[in-house]
This record gives C-alpha cells, sequence and structure tokens, in this order.
C-alpha cells in the first residue's frame, strides 16, 4: 500500500489562523468541530465547479462514456491510500449509506443478533434496529463505559455481548460522541474467533488517521472523505473484503445490480457524482499539508487543547491522548439547568466566544466535543474556556432561559 506523505509541510505553507484562507470559513467564527462535517479548501471546491462545468457540457457522454473508467480509476487511488485493492472499494454518499447497504445485504435470519456498542453513531444504532425488526433479528448493545483507560477494557466489554447467536459485530474506529479511537484489529480478530462477520465504521478515519484496511480484517470498511480528507460533502467509501462482495449491494437497486459488487454501487441513477470526482483534488491537497505529519500536527494540538482546557475548567476527557486522535470529548461539572438544556447552554456558549463546538449530553452528562485542524491554534481553544466559564457563570446565576 502507498501510505500518506510523511514529509513535512514546505515551509511556505500556512499553518493555524493564517490557514484559514485556504478554506471558505468565516473569520468571524472559531470553527471547532471539524469532525462533524470538514471544511471543503478554495482549490478543491474550484476542482467540484470545474467538475460540474464539465459535466453540462456533455451529460450524456459524460455519464455513458466517462464515469465508469473515472470512478474505476479513482478506486485505485483509494487503494493505493487505505490498502486493498481497486476492485474493493467503491464510493457512497456518507457512511451511513454504507452501513445501510451491508446490513440490508447480510442476510438477517429470524433470531440472529447484531452487537454494536453504547458509543456508536445514534443513526447507525436507529438503522440497525429497523433492519434488525424486519428480518426477525434484535440487535444487542454492549455496554462500554464513556470514560475509559485502557484498549483491553473496550474489547472484554464487547466479548461479553458475543452469544451463540451474533452473526455481525458492527463497530465505530473513531467514536463520534466520545471521540476515542477504538482499538478495532483486536476487536475484530475477537469477534472472528467466534465466527462473526464486522463490519466497522470509520466514518471520521480517512485524512484522520493512517489507514490501513487489510491490516484491519474486517469484511467491511467504511469511511467518509469529506471530514477529515478535505473532500466536499457526499464524498464516502466502502471497503469490502473479497468474500463478501457477491452478497454485498447499495440500498438502492439499479441496472448494475445483477452485474457485481462495483458495478452495483458505481451506478445507482443520476446524482451529483461531483464529490467522488474530487477525490484526489482532497486527497493532494492533504498531503500537501504534510499528509501524516498533518494527522500528527492534528492529534497533538487536540490533546493539548483538551489539557488546557481540563485544567481551567475541570473538565474530564472520556480516554487518555494515546487512544484519541484529533478530536477530544470533555465532560463537564456543569449546573442542572444547563444539563437539561443543552442546546440554550450551546447558544450561550456560541454567543460567549463565537465557537462552533458540539455541546451534547451523553449518559447524563455534559460533554464538548473539540476538533483540530490546521486552521486552529491554541488561542481557539483559550476563546473556548473562556466562553464556556462565561456559560457556566450565567447557568448558575439566572438558569438557562427555554
Amino acid at each position: 500500500m502507498n501510505s500518506p506523505s510523511r514529509s513535512d509541510p514546505s515551509p511556505d505553507t500556512p499553518d493555524g489562523h493564517a490557514a484559514r484562507d485556504l478554506f471558505q470559513l468565516s473569520p468571524d467564527l472559531i470553527h471547532l468541530n471539524h469532525g462533524s462535517y470538514g471544511a471543503v479548501p478554495k482549490i478543491v471546491a474550484a476542482e467540484q465547479d470545474r467538475w460540474r462545468a464539465h459535466i453540462e457540457k456533455n451529460s450524456t457522454g459524460f455519464f455513458k462514456d466517462e464515469l465508469p473508467n473515472e470512478l474505476r480509476r479513482l478506486a485505485g487511488v483509494a487503494a493505493q491510500r487505505f490498502g486493498g485493492a481497486a476492485k474493493d472499494w467503491v464510493f457512497v454518499e456518507n457512511a451511513t449509506s454504507a452501513v445501510n447497504s451491508v446490513l440490508a445485504s447480510f442476510g438477517l435470519r429470524d433470531g440472529d443478533e447484531i452487537v454494536t456498542t453504547s458509543h456508536a453513531y445514534v443513526a447507525v444504532i436507529k438503522a440497525m434496529r429497523i433492519w434488525a425488526q424486519r428480518f426477525g433479528a434484535r440487535v444487542v448493545v454492549a455496554d462500554v463505559p464513556m470514560i475509559v483507560e485502557s484498549e483491553d477494557r473496550i474489547v472484554a466489554a464487547i466479548e461479553k455481548a458475543f452469544s451463540p447467536r451474533t452473526r455481525l459485530l458492527v463497530v465505530d474506529h473513531i467514536t463520534s460522541a466520545t471521540a476515542i479511537v477504538f482499538p478495532v484489529a483486536k476487536i475484530v480478530k475477537a469477534a472472528k474467533a467466534g465466527g462473526i462477520a464486522v463490519l466497522v465504521d470509520g466514518a471520521h478515519a480517512p485524512g484522520h488517521l493512517p489507514l490501513d484496511v487489510e491490516a484491519i480484517g474486517a469484511d467491511w470498511y467504511t469511511g467518509n472523505a469529506h471530514k477529515w480528507l478535505f473532500a466536499p460533502k457526499g464524498c464516502g467509501l466502502l471497503w469490502t473484503a473479497p468474500a463478501r462482495q457477491a452478497q454485498t449491494r447499495p440500498v438502492v437497486l439499479s441496472h448494475g445490480a445483477p452485474d457485481g459488487y462495483t458495478q452495483a454501487f458505481d451506478w445507482i441513477g443520476t446524482r451529483d457524482v461531483t464529490p467522488w470526482l474530487c477525490f484526489e483534488s482532497a486527497a493532494r491537497f492533504h498531503d500537501s499539508l504534510g499528509g501524516e505529519s498533518l494527522m500528527a500536527r492534528n492529534r497533538t494540538l487536540a490533546a493539548d487543547a483538551s489539557e488546557r482546557l481540563a485544567h481551567e475548567l475541570g473538565m474530564l476527557a472520556t480516554a487518555p491522548a494515546r487512544m484519541r486522535g484529533a478530536m477530544a470529548c470533555l465532560t463537564l461539572r456543569a449546573s442542572p439547568a444547563a444539563v437539561a438544556n443543552v442546546a440554550a447552554f450551546a447558544a450561550a456558549i456560541r454567543n460567549c466566544c463565537s465557537a462552533i463546538v458540539p455541546v451534547y449530553r451523553f449518559e447524563d452528562a455534559l460533554c464538548i466535543r473539540i476538533s483540530a485542524q490546521i486552521y486552529n491554534a491554541m488561542e481557539d481553544y483559550e476563546r473556548l474556556a473562556a466562553g464556556v466559564r462565561a456559560a457556566l457563570q450565567n447557568a448558575a446565576q439566572h438558569g438557562v432561559q427555554q
């Protein structure tokens, strides 16, 4: 596998707030939520515009003659970066779409069990429950503690949920709510020992962590390129092990469905394919900022920022820095009023410091999740700390207004 660039960015590559000019971000806000929706660089947005204009010149010729070859070429680019072969990779709109496709294709039967964890993405848990209900199966949620100190604790909690009826495990690589990097290779090994198939939801992984899907050993791996790899919204990927490709089809079935795995996913009808066509451009931009050195830079900033917030506000991270990437989830001791009305508390933080940051409740704890990207600097998290402090004081003194 050809890994992303390990070299440092060139000396003239901007960093911190100077890098904001590379993006379309509002300068009036503190952007600390890269994890949810990413940020499209100007150069990638221009590439998307170029593709749109090109398609409109001859849509018939493009969709019939150009797109099939281009998608297969870009699948090869994905394979070079993330492992596997081009025939193993297909493009999807997002990881949730891929998860639904796997669940629809898996062949659940009455009495089967799907195991996931209490840290799984809520939309994915909802999808699993609906698909399970349709086939008479059920979803078992492994209770992983909110705050973990070791990888073994996570593996043990998941293994405890397995039973003779377990046929599929759906597990996150990087959890959304708690920002923990799960030891997916260890988890997959434990599941395979029991004959259990594994789908890894790596929505946050591409561009966030070095990634080799074959080394993980799962049956399916899905990720989003529009979060940390700088692709336009709607650029997701699905890797399927060769042994599983004959059964795996998209939820939407169209002309290519009878013809095989890649044919089925490459064409499910007319849609905006420009996010996929920008995959290579986005990956090159990621490399231009350092590739793996960018990932390391972001991990370090997230670790330093979470330590600063923990010290100044008495917050507690859900996992040690060695088990996190470029995000951190911090739990916050807050007034009952703040916990009871999270949306109002989040609005109070925005009003105090103009920070765009997720604030939510997880297992009855108030959480704040920070992200670190090339355009962030420690000053952003210092301003966030001041905003949180002011919002806490307001909640304590007056309650949070409905």
